[in-house]
C-alpha cells in the first residue's frame, strides 16, 4: 500500500511470453498489492509464464476479443478487489515499471486523478525506437485532439497509465470499442468528468519483441482518435449527444 491505498496493477497480455517475467521483476511490490493478468487467447506461453512467476490473478479470454476488451476485463476485476489505485503496464516491456512509484504518489497525494507516463516529454521516442511514422502521426493526432478537447497533453497514446479507482467507477468504459481506440475513448471520458490528468516523463523502448500495430490498423486507430476527438467537441458544445459520454 502506499498512503493506504490499494495499489493493483493490471496486466493486459497477449503473446507476452518472452517479457513478461522481466516486466514482473522490475514492479515495485513494496508499493504494489496485487497484480492482474489478462490474458487475451494468447498463442505462445504467457499464462503459464504467468503462472510460474506468482502471479495472484490470472483471467484467459476463450477467444482473442481485443486490446480495449482485454483491458476492460483488467478494470473490472481490480474494482472488484477494492483497489483504490489501478495502474495499467503493458507486459511487453515497452514501459519500464520503474516509474511506478512517481506515477502512484501523485494519485495517491491526490494531485491527479490520472496519471500518464509520455514518452514524448522526454524527447526520446525516436532515440528509443519509435518508427518515424509513428511518431509523425502521434504529433499531429496529439495537436488536433488537444485543439478539439480544450487540452495540453503532450501524448494521447501512451499504454501505461495510473487511475485512481474512483474515477472508473464514473464513465461507462464498459461500453467502449473493444479495439484499440479504447484508450482514447476512456481519456475524453475522464475529460468530460473534469478529471485531473497529469503527466510523467517515460523512456521509450521499442523492440522485436514489444508489441505494436501494423501501419493498417495504425490508419483505422487515427480515424478512430479523430471521431471520439469530433464526438468530444460536438458533445461538449451541445450539438449532439453520444453515448460515450453518458452519464453512470
Amino acid at each position: 500500500m502506499f498512503n493506504s491505498k490499494k495499489i493493483i496493477v493490471i496486466l493486459p497480455a497477449y503473446n507476452a511470453a518472452k517479457t513478461l517475467q522481466q516486466t514482473y521483476n522490475e514492479i515495485p511490490f513494496e508499493i504494489v498489492d496485487e497484480v492482474i493478468l489478462t490474458d487475451d487467447y494468447s498463442k505462445d506461453d504467457t499464462v503459464k509464464v504467468a503462472k510460474k512467476i506468482g502471479i495472484q490473478h490470472i483471467i484467459q479470454h476463450d477467444s482473442n476479443k481485443g486490446y480495449g476488451a482485454n483491458q476492460k476485463t483488467c478494470y473490472k476485476k481490480a474494482l472488484e478487489l477494492n483497489a483504490d489505485i489501478i495502474l495499467m503496464l503493458h507486459p511487453d516491456y515497452q514501459y519500464t515499471p520503474k516509474l511506478i512509484p512517481a506515477m502512484v504518489t501523485l494519485v495517491a497525494n491526490d494531485l491527479y486523478d490520472v496519471v500518464l507516463g509520455s514518452r514524448i516529454l522526454s524527447k526520446g521516442a525516436l532515440k528509443g525506437g519509435m518508427p518515424l511514422y509513428k511518431y509523425i502521426s502521434n504529433r499531429i493526432l496529439t495537436l488536433v485532439q488537444n485543439v478539439l478537447m480544450n487540452q495540453k497533453l503532450s501524448e494521447y497514446h501512451t499504454g501505461f497509465r495510473c487511475f485512481n479507482a474512483q474515477i472508473l467507477t464514473k464513465i461507462d468504459f464498459s461500453s467502449n470499442s473493444d479495439d484499440f481506440v479504447f484508450d482514447n475513448e476512456i481519456l475524453a471520458q475522464c475529460f468530460f468528468i473534469n478529471a485531473r490528468i497529469g503527466e510523467i516523463s517515460c523512456p521509450a523502448k521499442y523492440f522485436e519483441e514489444a508489441s505494436s500495430i501494423n501501419f493498417k490498423r495504425s490508419i483505422t486507430y487515427g480515424l478512430g482518435v479523430l471521431r471520439v476527438s469530433f464526438s468530444y467537441f460536438f458533445q461538449k458544445t451541445n450539438l449532439v449527444k453520444f453515448r460515450l459520454f453518458k452519464k453512470i
